[in-house]
């Protein structure tokens, strides 16, 4: 896989997550950047920077542009998706409450573990995710418990931002996130499709 020109992450796209976070489900999607340099493949460490004291592991479901897509509409959407592959937005979740924006708590180095691709399945609906960590399931849901569908997400997006062929999309987090400690081993799994597994250390 390409390094991609920019990662779009959606928030609050999983009304449980929405509610455990002591937030409303946003009228339309809301949508926020990760930077290329976060990204880590499997195995790599995730690294605890030490100007956080908690910081948490976000299961997402991720797809991969294979296509340009300028003000797509929602077939054209689909159509335009490469692959989908396992993401974890990991999230120094005091600076992101503490910042005005959330650039430092999404965007720090080893901060977006991603999967190998699988290919996009005929019904993006039935992708389930399961997040474990230390082989314990803190994370279960379906593309269908999504408040805003995929289709609709990427068409949202490119009215306001092209998406590259080799850009990634996450979807969102469901409830369950929890915070990560020295010695854990995080495991985000889109059944049948992308795994990602990577052991958390402490940074200095």
């Amino acid at each position: 896989m390409h390094t991609p020109s920019k990662i779009v992450c959606v928030g609050r796209n999983y009304v449980a997550h929405a509610q455990e976070m002591g937030n409303d489900v946003p009228k339309e999607p809301m949508f926020f950047l990760k930077p290329p340099s976060s990204i880590i493949r499997e195995g790599d460490a995730i690294v605890l920077h030490p100007i956080s004291t908690h910081i948490e592991f976000e299961g997402e479901i991720a797809l991969v542009i294979g296509k340009r897509l300028t003000k797509a509409t929602e077939e054209e959407a689909i159509a335009g998706i490469a692959g989908i592959v396992a993401l974890n937005d990991v999230t120094a979740r005091d600076l992101q409450r503490s910042d005005s924006q959330w650039s430092r708590a999404k965007g720090m180095d080893t901060f977006c573990p991603i999967g190998p691709e699988g290919a996009a399945p005929a019904d993006l609906s039935g992708i389930t995710l399961v997040t474990r960590v230390n082989g314990v399931e803190c994370q279960r849901a379906t593309a269908a418990d999504m408040v805003f569908p995929i289709p609709m997400l990427l068409s949202f997006i490119s009215q306001f931002m092209t998406l590259e062929p080799g850009d990634i999309v996450a979807t969102g987090t469901p409830a369950g996130t929890k915070a990560l400690h020295p010695g854990d081993v995080v495991e985000v799994e889109l059944l049948g499709l992308s795994i990602v597994s990577n052991p958390v250390v402490a940074g200095t």
